[in-house]
């Protein structure tokens, strides 16, 4: 059979049923999360509520750590699948930048999926730990593009270079250096300087909603929201020099050298 041909073959009827029990699996497990919390997640109570036995789990998921695995990096990809409808059904309006949008389509999630974002950002769960270099990485990254993108698009690789972040040591360029990225092709060490700080930033005011401390904020947690990740952008590209013939966004000056090359948006 050609190699072509055997590529587009249909699942088989076993293949088929296995990807439906997997499935179903999966959502057993998030309704456990999602009712008694992350850390009380365990092969026996998902079987029990599948009317499955635990050894027959076993044929689907080998071990705990394998469906939590599997749980972080499919919250992971919905996550980010909401982040990027977010920024691609979005209003074409000069006033509200792409990236303050994504941040806001990132903590609606996180809202609406309370137990499913503690997976993520919760306490660690215990004798867990991810797979170096498995889908739980490969599925973070991907998120990290998107932001990577939104934060630096239009901007060259040259001002990026130049962003005016105190002074990086040897050791943390060198680091950041080596470090991979996902969204624009290379960043300069002071750009993943600034765009880990932004995402300190942004993640820290989403777990914080999340766990309640900003209960206190009512139905305006979200314009508080708003106006962080706006002054935070404006923060960031501040700190970008070189801004020539730049456009003006909701405020802020987005850099646009009419004398370099642009680095490009991959969306």
């Amino acid at each position: 059979m050609p190699a072509d041909e055997h590529a587009t073959a249909p699942p088989t009827l076993r293949q088929r049923r296995r990807a439906a029990a997997t499935q179903e699996i999966l959502d057993a497990a998030e309704r456990h999360i999602t009712e008694n919390g992350p850390a009380a997640l365990s092969l026996r109570a998902v079987a029990r509520d599948l009317g499955m036995t635990v050894q027959a789990l076993y044929h689907y998921f080998p071990s705990r750590e394998a469906l939590v695995t599997e749980l972080i990096t499919k919250a992971y990809g919905d996550l980010a699948d909401a982040v990027q409808a977010a920024v691609d059904t979005a209003a074409d309006d000069p006033a509200l930048p792409r990236l303050v949008i994504a941040a806001e389509g990132y903590r609606r999630w996180a809202v609406a999926h309370p137990e499913r974002f503690q997976l993520l950002h919760g306490t660690p769960l215990r004798d867990y730990a991810a797979p170096v270099e498995g889908p739980t990485t490969q599925a973070m990254r991907r998120m990290s593009a998107i932001f990577e993108r939104e934060m630096f698009a239009g901007f060259t690789e040259a001002q990026l270079a130049a962003a005016e972040t105190p002074a990086l040591s040897p050791s943390l360029r060198k680091y950041l250096e080596q470090l991979p990225h996902y969204g624009l092709g290379y960043l300069p060490p002071p750009a993943t300087a600034l765009l880990l700080s932004a995402w300190g930033h942004l993640n820290g005011l989403v777990i914080l909603e999340v766990f309640g401390h900003t209960a206190f904020l009512g139905d305006h947690q979200a314009e508080i929201f708003r106006i962080a990740m706006r002054n935070l952008l404006d923060d960031v590209h501040r700190q970008i020099p070189g801004r020539v013939g730049a456009d003006v966004k909701g405020g802020v000056d987005v850099g646009v050298n009419v004398s370099a090359p642009h680095v490009e948006r991959s969306d």
